[in-house]
C-alpha cells in the first residue's frame, strides 16, 4: 500500500471520531508487516485521562488481534493542514520498533512522511533493553 491510501484510511477512520468535548477529529490507520491495516479514531470522555488518541487506538486494535510488526501509521485531523501524533503516541509508535514510518498529511496527494527518531529524538524503547 502506498502511503498516500494509507492516509486516506486515516481519514476515513475520521469520520468515527467521538468528540464532544474538543470537536477536533483524527483518524489514523496502521500498517502491519503482514499487511493488514488497522483503523482508528480519537474517542473522548468526560473524564480527560479516559480519552484516546486515534493512533493508540488503531495500534490497540492492531495489537490486541495478535498484531506486533508495524510498517507505517498515518494520521490526519483539520485538512487544512499536518496533525502529528501527541508525545504519549509517539512513545507507544516507538514501542513497536524504530522503522515505522509516520505518515501526517491533508489529502492522498499531500502528505509529509517522517521516522520515529525525527518526532521523537532520543527515545526510550524496548531495543535500548538489549
Amino acid at each position: 500500500m502506498d502511503y498516500g491510501k494509507l492516509l486516506m484510511e486515516a481519514i476515513k477512520a475520521r469520520e468515527n471520531a467521538y468528540i464532544p468535548y474538543s470537536k477536533f477529529p483524527v483518524g489514523a490507520a496502521v500498517l502491519t508487516k503482514s499487511g493488514r491495516v488497522y483503523r482508528g479514531c480519537n474517542i473522548e470522555c468526560a473524564s480527560y485521562g479516559g480519552t484516546n488518541c486515534a493512533e493508540r487506538t488503531a495500534i490497540f486494535k492492531a495489537v490486541s488481534e495478535g498484531e506486533r510488526e508495524f510498517e507505517a501509521i498515518a494520521v490526519a485531523g483539520d485538512l487544512s493542514t499536518y496533525t502529528y501524533p501527541c508525545g504519549i503516541c509517539r512513545q507507544v509508535i516507538v514501542e513497536y520498533g524504530k522503522d515505522i514510518k509516520i505518515i501526517v498529511g491533508k489529502s492522498e496527494e499531500d502528505y509529509k512522511l517522517y521516522t520515529i527518531d525525527e518526532l521523537l529524538p532520543h527515545s526510550f524503547s524496548p531495543e535500548d533493553l538489549k
